[in-house]
């Protein structure tokens, strides 16, 4: 089975800095650097199709441009690249995002898949008139998914839930094919969700053994459901002919931190709601440059000043190669990147692990063997 990669669009800016912001803080001054055109976005679209990426992961909140509507004008620019659309159950009523979903297929040629976040902020799902509190917000999100499933199947759909209402609802056309549901959330109810209703079911990037307890729990209860899920990691990555170098790039990235962004950054992360942004906080400690390499080349660096996935994967690219492997072991089957810049990273990713990947026999071009690319770098470190 080969293994699947999807890149990142930054839609909230990109830069030779980190761009920080997400789960409720805003987005650093970093992201003006490159703003989030259409044209530059397309720009790294062309790039991941060409290199071999799947799909690439499009984010969603106050603090980046809207996912939907983003994805939709760069799918015109793009050929095969799949667009995951990170998307708010409880900003849309599911009738009509399961339309809005079905004409994305028919007018992408197939190229939707939705990344549903439940929301861990409350004051920043205030803002958009959402008043529940997080567990029912999930609770909510099982509706929504029953409603959006129903539909999708062709059937007419009623609900009378705790939280939403729908009666005799149908779609005159439905997708073909039904996008992929991907989903992440290490809270007790997030998991009972996730074995219900999704297909993948996604992780931030945390040391293996935590990742292997998180693949155990929804295993368990994917099975309790008589389903199967497959599983997903988010990570970052800096990766370079040598270990030395990209080392060198995470400490240039590191001395380009403001303490002052990290206190506030971390003060403001410090309120979230959402389990998994606890977790990655307590990976870094809160702002030290010690101690950052929690796992042989996995850095927790960046979730100082970012919100969300805070962990990058670093090293040279028989390193990087080695951890892909290790999570791989693991049952984690795709892996969701990012790197800033991110036209940059996706050619140092592209050109240099996934050719020794293809070598092992674990990956291939989604074009076929002959577009896959070549070990070259055109970057100077």
């Amino acid at each position: 089975m080969s293994l699947t990669f999807h890149w990142f669009l930054p839609t909230n800016g990109d830069s030779r800095h980190v761009v920080g912001g997400g789960h409720g803080t805003p987005a650093t001054v970093s992201g003006q650097d490159r703003p989030p055109t259409v044209a530059y976005l397309s720009q790294i679209a062309r790039a991941a199709e060409e290199l071999g990426f799947v799909g690439a992961l499009t984010p969603t909140g106050a603090w980046c441009e809207d996912a939907w509507l983003t994805t939709a004008m760069v799918s015109q620019n793009s050929d095969r690249l799949k667009f995951l659309v990170a998307f708010r159950p409880g900003f849309v009523s599911p009738t009509l995002a399961a339309q809005m979903a079905s004409t994305f297929q028919r007018q992408s040629g197939g190229r939707l898949l939705l990344n549903v976040v439940t929301g861990g902020e409350s004051h920043e799902q205030r803002a958009y008139g959402d008043f529940l509190d997080k567990d029912d917000r999930y609770r909510r999100t099982g509706e929504f998914l029953d409603v959006v499933r129903g539909l999708w199947e062709g059937k007419t759909v009623d609900l009378h839930g705790e939280h939403l209402q729908v009666a005799d609802a149908k779609l005159a056309r439905v997708p073909d094919p039904v996008p992929e549901v991907y989903f992440g959330g290490s809270s007790p109810i997030a998991g009972e969700i996730a074995a219900k209703y999704v297909d993948v079911y996604l992780t931030w990037g945390e040391p293996p053994a935590q990742v292997a307890e998180k693949i155990a729990w929804i295993r368990s209860l994917a099975a309790q459901q008589g389903r199967t899920l497959r599983f997903g990691i988010r990570l970052h990555v800096i990766t370079r002919d040598t270990s030395e170098q990209a080392w060198a790039e995470a400490n240039r990235l590191l001395d380009g931190f403001d303490p002052e962004t990290i206190t506030s950054v971390q003060a403001g992360l410090a309120r979230s709601e959402s389990e998994g942004q606890q977790r990655m906080l307590a990976l870094h400690g809160g702002g030290g440059r010690d101690g950052l390499e929690i796992h042989p080349n996995l850095w927790a660096g960046i979730g100082l000043v970012r919100g969300g996935a805070g962990t990058a994967l670093v090293g040279s690219h028989d390193e990087v190669v080695e951890r892909i492997k290790e999570y791989h072991a693991l049952g984690i089957d795709e892996f969701v990147l990012s790197g800033y810049p991110h036209l940059e990273e996706a050619y140092w990713f592209g050109e240099g692990v996934l050719p020794r990947l293809a070598a092992q026999g674990l990956w291939q071009h989604p074009a076929g063997p002959r577009t896959a690319p070549s070990a070259q770098v055109p970057f100077a470190s």
